[in-house]
């Protein structure tokens, strides 16, 4: 795991990286450790120059699940949102994660460069 990536194991975790987002825009990562597709988005969540949160799908399925029924988002995986003032402001699943939409979509949410 890089040094960026922060890992969501449980509830609290969750709650505090959504608090975070209520000072600044926050990126949460939904990955599977079983899935070449995630492998590729993985790999363009390496190279945003942010901390990103990381929920993978095998270990933390409880978190998973509370994000999914939280935000009323379906469950994808790979998933990247964008979370701003407590909501989602942007999201992304599969062939749609990319480095450049996320740092354009943490940009527009206003994140400081």
């Amino acid at each position: 795991m890089e040094n960026h990536f922060e890992r969501l194991a449980n509830h609290s975790a969750l709650e505090d990286w959504i608090g975070r987002s209520y000072r600044e825009p926050v990126v949460i990562f939904k990955h599977s450790d079983t899935c070449g597709i995630s492998s590729r988005a993985y790999a363009e969540m390496i190279r945003l120059d942010r901390p990103v949160a990381l929920v993978t799908v095998q270990m933390e399925r409880k978190v998973s699940d509370e994000i999914e029924a939280r935000f009323k988002v379906a469950h994808e995986s790979p998933q990247a949102l964008v979370l701003r003032n407590g909501e989602i402001v942007w999201s992304a699943s599969h062939g749609q994660i990319s480095t450049d939409a996320l740092a354009a979509a943490m940009e527009a949410a206003g994140a400081k460069q």
